[in-house]
């Protein structure tokens, strides 16, 4: 990457995360969630961190180059998921920005960066809760870059664009978290007529209405910033990440 724009590119970044803003809306908030649901979800994201751990200290091992660009992959997910837009009592809409990590670092390690930063947005800007982290977790750092991971690689095998690529796996990837949070949200306060699956169309019936032109954006947005990263690194520092197959580098 061209060093003399790093400085730049991080004083935009440290900018927009300092930058005020009025805080209305979270992730699923602090105590939102009965207690057997908290830990179930928190169990359940063990596994993947696990192995996130284990990628990360492997690739910064391997190719300890590329820990500038994994920080700036977790600062991208700081800023989106830090704009908040109102949607449903106890949680919100919101870009994940999971995508881009997951492209290019692959969806454990997303995992990894994922529930780090909602560790500093729970403590430091109330966004979210600890007794939530591993519900939270989940559904943005865990099935988010799984989606978007596989739909860049479907999309690629299908001989689509890169750009579309991108473009598809960080959109579907933002819905995904969505879709999983609305189903989190199903399973600890059922509709007392419908049940479970009534009360998951409720709460996705009223996070469409913003995470869909949400989803759209940020897939935009990634694009540019994915080809951005593109034209300023090394062709061999892109192959050192054994992410990409040589259609996505044409």
């Amino acid at each position: 990457m061209n060093s003399k724009r790093i400085p730049m590119i991080a004083s935009i970044t440290l900018m927009l995360v300092l930058l005020p803003k009025n805080v209305f809306a979270m992730h699923i908030m602090e105590g939102f969630l009965p207690p057997v649901w908290c830990i179930s979800w928190g169990v359940l994201t063990i596994p993947f961190l696990a192995y996130g751990l284990y990628s990360l200290r492997k690739i910064t091992i391997e190719f300890p180059k590329l820990k500038l660009l994994l920080a700036m992959a977790g600062a991208f997910v700081f800023v989106l998921s830090s704009l908040k837009i109102p949607s449903v009592t106890g949680s919100c809409s919101h870009p994940t920005g999971t995508g881009l990590g997951a492209i290019l670092f692959g969806p454990a390690i997303m995992s990894v960066l994922g529930v780090i930063v909602l560790l500093f947005q729970a403590i430091l800007l109330a966004h979210g809760g600890l007794t939530t982290l591993g519900a939270n977790t989940f559904s943005m750092a865990v099935v988010g870059p799984f989606v978007a991971y596989a739909v860049y690689i479907i999309v690629l095998k299908t001989k689509g664009s890169r750009s579309l690529a991108v473009f598809l796996a960080a959109a579907l990837g933002d819905l995904a978290t969505y879709i999983t949070t609305a189903f989190q949200l199903a399973f600890a306060f059922p509709d007392p007529t419908g049940g479970v699956m009534a009360s998951t169309v409720k709460f996705m019936s009223i996070f469409a209405v913003t995470q869909i032109p949400l989803a759209i954006s940020e897939g935009i947005l990634t694009v540019i910033i994915f080809n951005a990263i593109m034209n300023y690194l090394k062709d061999d520092e892109f192959q050192s990440l054994k992410i990409f197959s040589k259609e996505a580098l044409r």
